[in-house]
């Protein structure tokens, strides 16, 4: 018990300070560190990890919906950034420009890609000729390049890892379907996969992607009620391709331009993860995801038979991702590291239990343990692995459905911003000065209008009682 003492007293409480708890809880359990660039952290290996799985689970998915994988140059020059004008307003604060090559000074500034839309319009301007040509679907996992001036691990970084997913169609039907379906790929994820509920709608112009017609969002809400935006989908319309003189011959023999989407999800979901599941011993993961979903630890190791049989239990349970902890460390310090890290299912194995033929078995999300025969174990983790997952997620979806609230004038909103983490359903005109009144009084912003609930609380708005148009789900966000 000290071992866990000691790793625990490493880790501030949630309660205390939520913040610095998560910012414990990566560094302890050695997901980041800190680099010698400002603003750009290192994944170590249990991080990348994380991210390797999710992007293993999530290009299957994109792959099963005719998704093609390509790479696109990480510079772009301005000129073609230009192009764009909402585009390039929207992200000019945040871009890095690189204006030397070698010793050479470069005859254009390039931009560090931001994000990939002008690349993919540059690209399918000279490969899109014909409506036999669409539709294309392409993705890329890379890297992106955004100067922020507030960081945050996973969160929030000058540089971070990501998927973009631009797509382009013959017609507007097909670009919004693509739109939908897409975000729908993306809560299908958070769900089956990370064991996080999330709320699916329709952004406002305001919080709507720069250059796109429309952009939807998945919303997760983490233990201290604050939003996480965890993937967006965007419906471009057809004006980056006018912008950007893409054209194809359609089936009437005649000139037509093409409709376009972008899709994107990044690493900022491992925090969401962690926010969402994790305690005050450190990580909880979702079994689906987790790089190690089984540790095998043998107690007094050094006897007679307890590390082989130990070696033997995991050899038992090598359909999963299993470890065998046979370092030479207390028992008591493995367990502590088991809880820290978050691994979802810990096997011990001692003396008396090789001779009763049985092991006992701990649920890192409820720590409850049962007592397994060795010759059962294999189903039984099968099966408690399924059962944290659904436990994990139904215990997500009531803390979020337990952290909405209802608001139908500008007082009971603020009493509501002020005093209760979580969600805030309430009526709006659609004019962006209440929205921006509500950002500067309460910071707070709307989070998306929801596609399952647009009946009606009010018929007011709640900022400035004029008729209401939208339901809107409100919150302070990461």
């Amino acid at each position: 018990m000290a071992e866990k003492k000691k790793m625990v007293e490493a880790i501030t409480s949630m309660e205390e300070d939520f913040a610095q708890w998560y910012t414990d809880v990566v560094k302890r359990a050695e997901l980041i560190d800190y680099s010698s660039v400002k603003g750009c952290l290192i994944i170590k290996p249990a991080g990348y990890a994380l991210w390797e799985n999710i992007q293993a689970d999530l290009d299957r998915r994109f792959k099963e919906t005719g998704v093609e994988n390509v790479y696109m140059p990480l510079f772009i020059p301005e000129s073609l950034l230009n192009k764009e004008k909402d585009h390039v307003e929207g992200f000019a604060p945040e871009v890095a420009w690189v204006t030397e090559g070698g010793s050479e000074p470069l005859e254009e500034r390039l931009c560090v890609r931001p994000t990939s839309e002008t690349l993919f319009c540059d690209f399918y301007k000279n490969n899109v000729h014909s409506y036999r040509d669409l539709p294309k679907v392409y993705n890329q996992w890379c890297s992106v390049v955004r100067w922020e001036k507030t960081t945050r691990p996973f969160l929030r970084s000058r540089e971070f890892l990501w998927q973009e997913g631009h797509t382009v169609h013959e017609t507007a039907e097909e670009a919004e379907e693509r739109t939908v379906r897409m975000l729908n790929v993306y809560a299908d994820l958070c769900e089956e996969t990370l064991a996080i509920p999330t709320i699916k709608g329709k952004k406002t112009d305001k919080e709507r992607f720069a250059g796109a017609m429309a952009t939807y969002t998945i919303e997760a809400m983490m233990h201290d009620g604050h939003a996480l935006q965890s993937g967006t989908s965007h419906n471009f319309g057809d004006g980056f391709a006018r912008a950007y003189g893409i054209q194809f011959t359609g089936r009437d023999n005649k000139l037509h331009t093409p409709f376009q989407t972008s899709w994107g999800l990044s690493t900022r979901i491992i925090g969401a993860m962690i926010m969402v599941h994790g305690d005050n011993d450190g990580l909880v993961l979702p079994p689906r995801i987790a790089p190690t979903q089984v540790v095998v630890i043998p107690i007094q190791q050094r006897k007679e038979g307890v590390l082989e049989g130990a070696r033997a239990l995991a050899d038992s349970l090598s359909e999963f991702r299993v470890k065998l902890d046979d370092s030479d460390r207390s028992p008591g310090f493995k367990f502590a590291e088991q809880e820290m890290r978050g691994f979802p299912i810990r096997v011990e194995l001692g003396p008396k239990d090789l001779e009763k033929g049985s092991c006992v078995v701990v649920r890192r999300d409820t720590r409850e343990k049962y007592v397994v025969e060795i010759s059962k174990i294999r189903d039984f983790v099968a099966e408690l692995l399924d059962t944290i997952h659904t436990d994990m997620l139904e215990r997500a979806r009531k803390h979020l459905n337990e952290n909405i609230y209802e608001a139908t004038d500008y007082r009971e909103f603020k009493d509501i911003a002020d005093n209760k983490p979580g969600f805030i359903k309430a009526m709006w005109c659609g004019d962006v000065e209440c929205e921006n009144k509500i950002k500067e009084d309460l910071s707070v912003t709307s989070r998306c209008m929801p596609f399952d609930d647009q009946t009606p609380i009010s018929d007011k708005c709640v900022c400035c009682g004029k008729a209401a148009k939208h339901l809107v789900y409100w919150g302070k966000a990461y």
